[in-house]
């Protein structure tokens, strides 16, 4: 499937803004499943000094400096992106989760240092016993690892309560837990809290989530919005995708934009100023399939 990707995010200041600096995470990653075509981003007012680079991750990087007075700024980030549909996952054919587990302790082979990272500490999720213990009722011993990774997924799905208003970008994932509340990203950073407890690879992915109007209903311009979902790493199968938010593994409607260890890796958009004061900031997303699919290449 092809689609053409739109985001604006629009940041509207109380005073002046004399100087601001930004970084813009908004380019679909290649990959096994998916192709960007083409990207490109419009910015206004327009920047003194713009760069592109890929950061630790691979992600793309848009560092831009804006140095003149302005009251408002805004990105709009414009992707054309094939998307194939992944082949099905037999789960039951992973190995079992403590032989992952037991692969994944320190010190580990040269070949499973870039995932190890993936098992510790980061700046939004820490290791916790009580992560621990609610993830292993997932865990029994010798449960193919892929199975426990859906079961884990299947329970965040029902126990936690999707409302956009319960948390913010800075919630602690220990208020999420307890509260049981939160979003895409919450969800998302429980699950790999959860697995990392157990010492199991899992990281953060950032994108987008086609979403279809109801039978009948006009598509809302604008009325998309950005998603989160997390993987695992198999060692039969590399990096494996789940989205606890709809309890599905993504496929060919999930469009991949970063990688990272937690949201603060991904985060579409950031910077820091100076002036403006108080400031409203509005995001509007599209994703619109386009009428003629292509394989995807990488």
């Amino acid at each position: 499937m092809d689609y053409l990707l739109t985001h604006r995010t629009t940041y509207q200041y109380a005073e002046p803004v004399s100087v601001s600096h930004h970084t813009a995470r908004l380019e679909p990653v290649q990959n096994a499943h998916q192709c960007c075509e083409d990207f490109q981003i419009r910015i206004t007012p327009q920047p003194t000094t713009r760069s592109v680079r890929r950061d630790y991750f691979g992600n793309h990087v848009t560092t831009f400096s804006i140095r003149q007075l302005h009251r408002r700024m805004e990105t709009v980030a414009t992707s054309r992106v094939q998307v194939r549909e992944r082949a099905p996952i037999d789960l039951t054919q992973s190995v079992p989760w403590d032989a992952v587990a037991r692969r994944f302790r320190d010190p580990v082979s040269p070949q499973d240092v870039g995932s190890y990272e993936f098992c510790l500490d980061s700046p939004m999720i820490r290791l916790s016993p009580v992560l621990a213990r609610y993830a292993l009722n997932s865990f029994p011993a010798r449960t193919p690892f892929l199975v426990g990774v859906a079961n884990l997924m299947r329970r965040i799905y029902e126990n936690f309560e999707f409302d956009p208003v319960a948390t913010e970008v800075a919630t602690p994932l220990e208020e999420v837990f307890k509260e049981r509340k939160g979003v895409c990203q919450d969800f998302a950073h429980v699950a790999i809290g959860c697995l990392r407890s157990l010492g199991l690879p899992a990281r953060y992915i950032s994108g987008y989530l086609r979403t279809i109007p109801p039978e009948g209903k006009p598509r809302l311009e604008g009325a998309d919005a950005s998603h989160a979902w997390f993987s695992v790493f198999c060692p039969q199968l590399g990096w494996v995708d789940f989205d606890p938010t709809n309890n599905i593994l993504p496929s060919h409607e999930h469009l991949t934009v970063a990688y990272g260890r937690d949201y603060s890796d991904v985060s579409p958009l950031s910077g820091i100023l100076t002036g403006g004061g108080e400031h409203t900031v509005k995001v509007a997303v599209d994703v619109v399939p386009l009428e003629t699919p292509r394989s995807v290449s990488r």
